[in-house]
Protein backbone atom coordinates (compact mmCIF):
# COMPACT_ATOMS: atom_id res chain seq x y z
CA UNK A 1 0.00 0.00 0.00
CA UNK A 2 2.50 2.49 1.08
CA UNK A 3 4.12 1.81 -2.63
CA UNK A 4 1.38 2.56 -3.98
CA UNK A 5 1.19 6.02 -2.16
CA UNK A 6 4.48 6.92 -2.55
CA UNK A 7 3.96 6.74 -6.73
CA UNK A 8 0.95 8.74 -6.70
CA UNK A 9 3.11 11.37 -4.74
CA UNK A 10 5.36 10.76 -7.34
CA UNK A 11 3.04 11.48 -10.27
CA UNK A 12 1.62 14.27 -8.38
CA UNK A 13 4.87 15.77 -8.22
CA UNK A 14 5.16 15.55 -12.17
CA UNK A 15 2.04 16.96 -12.56
CA UNK A 16 2.93 20.16 -10.44
CA UNK A 17 6.08 20.08 -12.76
CA UNK A 18 4.18 20.64 -15.82
CA UNK A 19 1.50 22.88 -14.10
CA UNK A 20 4.94 25.19 -12.60
CA UNK A 21 6.92 25.44 -15.87
CA UNK A 22 3.09 28.02 -17.87
CA UNK A 23 2.89 29.64 -14.85
CA UNK A 24 6.16 30.97 -14.75
CA UNK A 25 5.86 31.24 -18.24
CA UNK A 26 3.05 33.72 -17.82
CA UNK A 27 4.99 35.57 -14.83
CA UNK A 28 8.12 35.83 -17.19
CA UNK A 29 5.78 37.23 -20.13
CA UNK A 30 3.82 39.87 -17.00
CA UNK A 31 7.56 40.46 -16.27
CA UNK A 32 9.23 41.06 -19.41
CA UNK A 33 11.84 38.83 -18.04
CA UNK A 34 11.72 35.12 -17.74
CA UNK A 35 15.27 35.57 -15.39
CA UNK A 36 13.65 37.61 -13.35
CA UNK A 37 10.20 35.20 -13.33
CA UNK A 38 12.65 32.68 -12.50
CA UNK A 39 14.18 34.17 -9.10
CA UNK A 40 10.33 35.30 -8.41
CA UNK A 41 9.08 31.34 -8.14
CA UNK A 42 12.53 30.86 -6.83
CA UNK A 43 12.06 33.07 -3.86
CA UNK A 44 8.16 32.01 -3.44
CA UNK A 45 10.08 28.30 -2.76
CA UNK A 46 12.27 29.74 -0.40
CA UNK A 47 9.21 31.69 1.54
CA UNK A 48 7.20 28.30 1.94
CA UNK A 49 10.10 26.20 2.28
CA UNK A 50 11.59 28.67 5.02
CA UNK A 51 7.98 28.54 6.82
CA UNK A 52 7.43 24.28 6.51
CA UNK A 53 11.09 24.30 7.76
CA UNK A 54 10.21 26.15 11.04
CA UNK A 55 7.09 24.60 11.96
CA UNK A 56 8.79 21.41 11.90
CA UNK A 57 12.03 22.37 13.40
CA UNK A 58 9.78 23.98 16.28
CA UNK A 59 7.04 20.40 16.24
CA UNK A 60 10.17 18.06 16.41
CA UNK A 61 12.65 19.80 18.71
CA UNK A 62 15.51 19.98 16.65
CA UNK A 63 18.18 22.68 17.00
CA UNK A 64 19.48 23.47 13.35
CA UNK A 65 23.27 24.47 13.15
CA UNK A 66 23.66 27.10 10.70
CA UNK A 67 26.87 27.45 10.98
CA UNK A 68 27.95 24.00 10.14
CA UNK A 69 30.31 23.71 6.92
CA UNK A 70 27.73 22.86 3.39
CA UNK A 71 28.98 20.57 0.85
CA UNK A 72 29.11 21.79 -2.74
CA UNK A 73 25.97 19.49 -3.29
CA UNK A 74 24.01 21.77 -1.04
CA UNK A 75 24.57 25.00 -3.86
CA UNK A 76 24.63 22.55 -6.88
CA UNK A 77 21.01 21.84 -6.27
CA UNK A 78 19.62 24.71 -6.01
CA UNK A 79 22.05 26.04 -8.91
CA UNK A 80 20.65 23.07 -11.10
CA UNK A 81 17.10 24.11 -9.96
CA UNK A 82 17.42 27.89 -11.38
CA UNK A 83 18.81 26.32 -14.51
CA UNK A 84 15.74 23.96 -15.11
CA UNK A 85 13.22 26.37 -14.16
CA UNK A 86 14.66 29.33 -16.14
CA UNK A 87 15.11 26.85 -19.06
CA UNK A 88 11.45 25.74 -18.68
CA UNK A 89 10.48 29.52 -19.05
CA UNK A 90 12.27 29.92 -21.93
CA UNK A 91 11.28 26.53 -23.80
CA UNK A 92 7.54 26.89 -23.07
CA UNK A 93 6.33 29.05 -25.66
CA UNK A 94 8.70 27.43 -28.18
CA UNK A 95 8.25 23.68 -27.96
CA UNK A 96 4.81 23.79 -25.71
CA UNK A 97 3.81 22.12 -22.27
CA UNK A 98 3.41 18.69 -23.64
CA UNK A 99 6.56 18.02 -25.54
CA UNK A 100 8.66 20.27 -23.15
CA UNK A 101 7.45 17.69 -20.04
CA UNK A 102 8.00 15.00 -22.34
CA UNK A 103 11.72 16.20 -23.05
CA UNK A 104 11.90 16.77 -19.19
CA UNK A 105 11.08 12.89 -18.40
CA UNK A 106 13.49 11.91 -20.93
CA UNK A 107 16.09 14.04 -19.48
CA UNK A 108 15.07 12.64 -15.92
CA UNK A 109 15.66 8.78 -16.70
CA UNK A 110 18.70 9.30 -18.54
CA UNK A 111 20.19 11.00 -16.25
CA UNK A 112 18.71 8.82 -13.34
CA UNK A 113 20.17 5.45 -15.07
CA UNK A 114 23.75 7.13 -15.03
CA UNK A 115 23.62 8.18 -11.44
CA UNK A 116 22.09 4.42 -10.42
CA UNK A 117 25.06 2.57 -12.86
CA UNK A 118 28.00 5.11 -11.36
CA UNK A 119 26.11 4.97 -7.71
CA UNK A 120 26.59 8.93 -7.78
CA UNK A 121 26.71 10.34 -4.22
CA UNK A 122 26.15 7.40 -2.66
CA UNK A 123 23.05 6.09 -4.37
CA UNK A 124 22.55 2.09 -4.52
CA UNK A 125 24.54 0.95 -7.58
CA UNK A 126 21.77 -0.45 -10.22
CA UNK A 127 23.13 -2.25 -13.82
CA UNK A 128 21.84 -0.96 -17.06
CA UNK A 129 20.30 -3.80 -18.63
CA UNK A 130 18.48 -3.79 -21.75
CA UNK A 131 15.26 -3.89 -20.39
CA UNK A 132 15.85 -0.25 -18.84
CA UNK A 133 17.90 0.81 -22.23
CA UNK A 134 14.91 -0.38 -24.52
CA UNK A 135 12.41 1.58 -21.86
CA UNK A 136 14.86 5.00 -22.09
CA UNK A 137 14.67 4.67 -25.80
CA UNK A 138 10.42 4.24 -25.88
CA UNK A 139 10.65 7.31 -23.89
CA UNK A 140 12.82 8.98 -25.84
CA UNK A 141 10.80 8.32 -29.17
CA UNK A 142 7.67 8.93 -26.82
CA UNK A 143 9.22 12.46 -26.70
CA UNK A 144 9.81 13.12 -29.89
CA UNK A 145 6.36 11.93 -31.58
CA UNK A 146 5.14 14.14 -29.42
CA UNK A 147 7.13 17.36 -29.96
CA UNK A 148 7.03 16.19 -34.01
CA UNK A 149 3.32 15.25 -34.68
Amino acid sequence: MANILWSLLGILSGAFIAIQAPINTQLARGLGMPVAAAAISFLAGAVVLSVITFLTVRAQGVELDWRAPAPWTFLAGGALGAIYVTSSIFLIPRIGAAALMAFLVAGQLLAGMLVDRVGFLGVAVREISMGRLAGAAMLLAGALLIKLY
